[in-house]
């Protein structure tokens, strides 16, 4: 029976340990290499050449995002699995419309978490009826403009339509404009309620 090479790619190294144990379990699957960043994993796949890669969308310096990005440019692209807490919306769809063939929770249990392994290293998707529940909610939601996204942003801090007009560099009737279609396409009734489901979705992380 073949034997599929993981690369982890977390930079927490209790959830590696836990993901080792998890692992070992399973005599097919084998982790051949390990990183705590972006650059370090792209380094270690171009010399170790893993069937799956396994990360995490929260990485110091580079982004999980960009990670995918980049794994998916190599010359023999990778097949990559997602393991993460991020559940808004926008991750999903952008993990997804990087290139990632499966999205997984921390919390999910080992048997979905081997059988996104195992789809991965036959190039095929695998979502949880969870995740896939969210990205049909992004994908049927109306897409915001990059100026609307600036100004999305802007109200998640709190600022006014006069600040936002200051720091983008726009009249204060034209931050209005966008502000009024922001609430529309996100379904919001005021601000307030913008600024949650852009949290919620992952159109904005917190810092």
């Amino acid at each position: 029976m073949k034997q599929i090479r993981i690369l982890l790619i977390e930079d927490h190294f209790l959830a590696r340990m836990a993901l080792q144990s998890v692992l070992a379990d399973h005599a097919q699957i084998r982790i051949v290499g390990e990183a705590p960043d972006g650059e370090q994993g792209i380094n270690l796949y171009r010399s170790l050449q893993p069937d799956v890669v396994v990360l995490d969308l929260r990485l110091p310096g580079m982004s999980g995002f960009d990670v995918v990005t980049r794994l998916r440019k190599e010359p023999k692209p990778a097949r990559i699995v997602v393991l993460s807490n991020c559940m808004g919306s926008e991750d999903i769809y952008r993990t997804i419309q990087s290139g990632a063939v499966a999205y997984l929770t921390k919390d999910a249990g080992s048997e979905d978490l081997i059988s996104a392994i195992r789809h991965a290293d036959m190039n095929l998707r695998f979502l949880p009826r969870v995740i896939m529940d969210r990205l049909l909610e992004r994908m049927n939601a109306e897409e915001l403009t990059r100026r609307e996204k600036e100004v999305l942003e802007c109200l998640t801090k709190g600022q006014s339509n006069r600040e936002i007009a200051g720091v983008l560099q726009i009249g204060e009737k034209t931050v209005r404009m966008h502000v009024s279609s922001v609430l529309e396409k996100m379904g919001a009734r005021d601000r307030t309620q913008a600024t949650i489901y852009a949290i919620q979705r992952g159109l904005v992380h917190l810092a």
